[in-house]
């Protein structure tokens, strides 16, 4: 009986261990047969400005059907190609995060067509405390005297002069992977070329504070700027003449002539009495 039993669960060991067999020689055959491409990918963190070279690079199996779009099968397409966003490790290479072919390295290859860059000092306070980092998306205000168009300076005025402004470095780094707030000496801009007068002209003639605002956020508002008056919301004093208040015009006071003294004669008549005036 004990014979029955052991030979029984040999067997059912043995058939387990062979549908085991089975199905895994099935998985390996079917992912055997999976169609894949070779896709050129960042063994080490690349940063932006950075020109890439084969050290950079390897490729990996990639499946057919998820391939990205502008992605790269051989390395020696991707050598030299400078990089205008940051790339990852493991991160496949493609054409819309490169720099057109040709691009020298450096800051110039992220700044967009069109586009600028201008670098203005900042400190602490009007840097943000440090939060407006490449990447980030900032506002433009200047504190500068009206003209008031006599040659004087007029009232104080605090206005947005820029607005939805890309940071693309902080001091000397680009690089837009850290979020750790960096007090530094001097911000650069990405600006349009008529912006770029404007911002030149309003740090002449005033001091420039940056605004940092949320990265979405595309929305402009048009501001007519604030005065000190309506800070402290000061009324129009209405001016009062210190002179003395001019005399009014004497009038003539013409005293009443009395009443000649009337003539009376008293008579009596039947026993009454009366007094007659003449």
């Amino acid at each position: 009986m004990r014979n029955i039993k052991a030979i029984a669960l040999l067997v059912l060991a043995l058939l387990t261990g062979l549908a085991a067999a089975v199905y895994a020689t099935g998985l390996i055959s079917r992912q055997g047969g999976i169609a894949s491409n070779k896709v050129v990918v960042a063994v080490v963190d690349i940063e932006l400005g950075s020109r890439i070279n084969a050290q950079m690079l390897s490729t990996v199996d990639w499946p057919s059907g998820s391939v990205p779009a502008g992605a790269f099968q051989d390395m020696k397409s991707v050598q030299d190609r400078v990089a205008k966003v940051g790339l990852l490790r493991g991160e496949a290479i493609l054409e819309g995060k490169l720099a057109p072919v040709g691009t020298q390295g450096g800051l110039s290859a992220v700044i967009a067509p069109g586009k600028r860059a201008m670098t203005v000092r900042v400190n602490d306070v009007v840097g943000v405390a440090g939060f407006a980092l490449p990447g980030n998306y900032v506002d433009v205000v200047v504190n500068a005297q009206q003209d008031s168009g006599k040659g004087e300076q007029g009232a104080q005025i605090s206005k947005t002069v820029l607005e939805h402004v890309l940071v693309l470095a902080v001091a000397q780094e680009a690089s837009r992977d850290d979020t750790k707030p960096k007090v530094v000496s001097a911000v650069t801009l990405e600006l349009s070329l008529e912006d770029s007068e404007k911002l030149d002209l309003a740090r002449s003639v005033g001091t420039l504070s940056l605004v940092l605002r949320n990265q979405v956020d595309k929305d402009k508002v048009e501001t007519a700027g604030i005065t000190k008056s309506q800070l402290f919301a000061e009324k129009a004093i209405v001016p009062v003449s210190t002179a003395a208040p001019a005399a009014a015009p004497k009038q003539r006071v013409v005293a009443a002539r009395p009443a000649p003294a009337a003539e009376c004669v008293e008579v009596i008549q039947h026993a009454v009495r009366s007094l007659n005036c003449f």
